[in-house]
């Protein structure tokens, strides 16, 4: 019970008082508290935003997964942003370069985007593991490299094609692409939905029930105790990172076999930075995080429908921003809950056996 306290409490407390506050924001405004989470629930419903909800929400899972296995050793990497473009981008080039029985073309495209995220994580992995270089400040600059590097892959001059007024990569052929679960009306699930499921599931085998899960986050939580029991501080950093990359690389193929089929100068960007937001929301738990991503989507979509009904699309950032500034205040404030508790209960336990021997030597 006090695990589940511990858990499920903050992230409940973080979105209350984010509703809480952008109720506030509502009133003063002059716009109804109401009128906005009406049509926040009702849009569900309608046209194919549930599925939008899903897929996006599986895209932002899959970035989250990403932070989070650096989470789990400490290792702050920002740079999924730029991991999942580059992959994406390479990834495009390739699957458009070749043609390939169907489910061959596509796990080429999939094995290329992991590899690239892979190896550019791989990057400040080495730079932190054997120079002492905080992974935060790499991953950051290499997000910058990684922009410049797209864009000269994209352009006429290396493997982009002008399209209208966009530069686009050549068009995957349909071997390459994954179908989705189409329901007519209410739109087509992406494909990779699936492997975003089947990667939370992975990590949770990994943290609970493999030897390296269980180096992994004790090499987070005790790096110098983690070494007095044979782990390798630099082997762990450098594999954890790629692990984070491999999955970062993975991030944009769900739309880019599902639905774009080739990489632009428009694609989607910045599903990096919304994955540590999910991250920290989800405490880093692969049931914590999918529904954490599943709000986050859900939120996103609600800006549409909170335009339609003349009510601010802002009051979403408003709520978005509240909420993981919100859970990581009431984590903490948690965390000293529980060890005031737990001084409390040791205080208590101490008086106990005390009690006994003061009675003696009376």
């Amino acid at each position: 019970m006090s695990r589940l306290r511990t858990v499920a409490l903050p992230p409940a407390l973080a979105v209350l008082f984010a509703a809480v506050l952008c109720a506030i924001a509502l009133l003063i405004s002059g716009d109804s508290p109401w009128i906005a989470l009406v049509a926040m629930i009702t849009q569900v419903g309608e046209g194919t935003t549930a599925v939008d909800i899903v897929n996006s929400g599986a895209v932002y899972y899959l970035a989250a997964l990403a932070v989070a296995i650096g989470f789990q050793m400490k290792l702050f990497n920002i740079g999924v942003e730029g991991q999942f473009r580059l992959a994406a981008c390479v990834a495009a080039i390739v699957g458009g370069a070749v043609v390939l029985p169907p489910v061959l073309h596509s796990l080429l495209i999939i094995a290329t985007g992991a590899a690239v995220g892979a190896a550019w994580a791989g990057i400040p992995a080495l730079l932190k593991a054997y120079r002492g270089v905080s992974e935060v400040i790499s991953t950051i600059m290499l997000n910058f490299v990684a922009t410049g590097v797209i864009a000269y892959l994209i352009s006429t001059d290396a493997f982009g094609v002008l399209r209208g007024n966009n530069i686009t990569t050549q068009p995957i052929e349909p071997s390459g692409q994954v179908a989705g679960l189409d329901l007519d009306g209410a739109g087509t699930i992406f494909g990779l939905v699936l492997l975003a499921a089947l990667l939370g599931v992975g990590y949770w085998f990994m943290l609970g029930r493999t030897r390296f899960g269980f180096e992994l986050t004790a090499s987070g939580e005790s790096p110098t105790a983690a070494a007095a029991g044979g782990v390798d501080e630099r082997k762990m950093i450098v594999i954890a990172l790629l692990l984070s990359g491999a999955v970062a690389g993975l991030v944009g193929l769900p739309e880019l076999l599902g639905r774009d089929v080739a990489y632009t100068l428009t694609s989607p960007q910045g599903y990096g930075f919304t994955g540590i937001a999910i991250a920290l929301l989800g405490r880093n738990h692969p049931v914590g995080m999918a529904l954490a991503a599943l709000l986050w989507a859900f939120l996103d979509k609600s800006a549409l429908a909170l335009d339609n009904v003349g009510v601010p699309r802002e009051i979403v950032l408003i709520m978005q921003g509240s909420v993981v500034l919100s859970v990581v205040t009431a984590y903490e404030i948690m965390r000293r809950y529980e060890l005031a508790a737990e001084q409390r209960r040791v205080a208590a336990q101490l008086a106990a056996r005390q009690a006994p021997a003061a009675g003696v030597a009376s």
